[in-house]
């Protein structure tokens, strides 16, 4: 077991990212990248949001899903390559990512004629490995998750002399992450606050260079997901540490240990963390779709989520940017997180309610839910389950309202009505005194 250890340390080593030596980059890192990836990186737009007036506050969406490959990892991807010598860029270089860095690091890579290996987990999505292999990477799908196809790439990397490159701590990374701050200063030159999504690090690190190093004032806030807060855990800390990976709709964002680079970069400069939960990031993907008309990803829309919230109450009336750093979101996830922004906001729900089985129960239940102009969206009937009373029927409906307040009047109008009713999200106990004692109402979401 010692040796297992002793090896797998010794081949995961990276000497660009050195627990023990951690790397910062400078202002100068960062103008640099910018310099030298120009002419092969799209200058996103930085637009003010519809939801400006909505949330007492100037926002400003940095757009940098608009990139070939759907995010801001292209930046960092390309200076890299760049920066490669002469005897690597012939050799090659290989990486391991869910998506989004090896999509960045192929396509740019097939840009500059340089050989590019990426390895991804078998749980990365068929459309991220199609999207590699069509932008000419060797593509290998190894492991169950990111470590072991790290521990894999790296393998590789030191048995056949290729460079590995970090996707999201290797200062070249950084730096060409940090481009987008710069743009960001020049489109918004009098911003107050930058939202900043974060995973491991990088994109937070070059941001915070570049805008403190020009303009000290303006706020730079992290926002991450709360189901992997490892940023926030490491400033708790006082180092990166390795925190749970829980399912989320940010898997983007999803890194159990912030880079060593990164933490040394941001631990002094940034103002302040924010975690955001799972319901208000759906909600900011609903949000960004119907009001902006864009499809972003759930780590692209946390920093719209912070401010959804009521994260950031200090920023009213202030000019705030958000980064929506990418938009590769798989269809069918992307029609899931509506579904739930649309149950967060109270416009989709989930009842249950008991009527009379005799003929009429059930249209009499439709035509009082019409009535206030709520929408069926589906509705189902269960008379097996339902104990005592052998002339009722237990319907389960699933309908449209306009928000919280419609949504109010239909669960007032079935209270009022019906004796045996169960509304999802709410506390079973909210109809005990009317719901016999046999019966348990299961779950609405069955």
């Amino acid at each position: 077991m010692e040796l297992y250890e002793n090896r797998s340390s010794t081949v995961e080593f990276d000497p660009m990212c050195d627990k023990e030596n951690p790397q910062r980059i400078s202002f100068e890192d960062v103008s640099a990248a910018a310099f030298r990836i120009q002419s092969g990186i799209t200058k996103t737009p930085c637009v003010k949001s519809h939801m400006s007036s909505i949330y007492g506050m100037d926002i400003y969406l940095k757009n940098d899903f608009l990139q070939y490959t759907g995010s801001f990892k292209e930046r960092g991807a390309r200076n890299a390559l760049l920066l490669l010598s002469p005897e690597a860029k012939e050799r090659g270089v290989i990486s391991a990512s869910l998506g989004n860095h090896s999509q960045g690091l192929s396509y740019h890579a097939k840009q500059l004629n340089i050989p590019v290996t990426v390895v991804m987990p078998n749980v990365a999505p068929i459309m991220k490995i199609e999207n590699c292999r069509s932008y000419g990477a060797n593509v290998i799908i190894h492991g169950h998750d990111m470590k072991e196809a790290k521990y894999y790439a790296m393998m590789l990397a030191k048995e056949k002399g290729l460079v590995y490159i970090n996707g999201y701590d290797h200062p070249h990374i950084m730096a060409g992450q940090g481009t987008v701050a710069l743009e960001i200063l020049e489109q918004v030159p009098d911003i107050d606050a930058v939202l900043v999504p974060v995973g491991g690090g990088g994109l937070l690190a070059g941001v915070v260079t570049a805008v403190k190093h020009l303009k000290p004032h303006v706020l730079i806030y992290g926002v991450e997901t709360e189901k992997c807060p490892s940023m926030e855990v490491a400033l708790e800390k006082g180092e990166p540490v390795s925190v749970e990976i829980r399912s989320t709709l940010a898997d983007g964002l999803a890194v159990s240990t912030v880079g060593y680079n990164a933490f040394a970069t941001v631990q002094s400069l940034i103002d302040r963390m924010i975690t955001v939960n799972e319901d208000w990031i759906a909600r900011a993907i609903l949000r960004l779709a119907e009001q902006e008309k864009y499809v972003v990803e759930g780590g692209g829309a946390v920093g719209v989520s912070a401010i959804m919230a009521g994260h950031v109450p200090e920023l009213a009336a202030k000019k705030v940017v958000c980064i929506l750093s990418g938009g590769n979101i798989d269809t069918t996830i992307f029609g899931r997180c509506l579904e739930r922004g649309l149950a967060a906001e109270q416009r989709l729900v989930k009842f249950k309610v008991t009527v009379s089985d005799r003929p009429g129960g059930i249209a009499e239940l439709c035509k009082l839910i019409a009535s206030i102009g709520v929408s069926i969206k589906d509705i189902i009937q269960e008379r097996a389950w339902v104990y005592g009373d052998i002339f009722s029927v237990r319907v389960k409906v699933v309908c449209e309202t306009r928000g919280p307040e419609h949504m109010n009047q239909l669960r007032s109008m079935i209270t009022n009505t019906y004796k045996e009713w169960y509304f999802s999200r709410e506390p079973e106990d909210c109809s005990s005194n009317r719901r016999p004692s046999t019966d348990s109402l299961d779950d609405v979401s069955k």
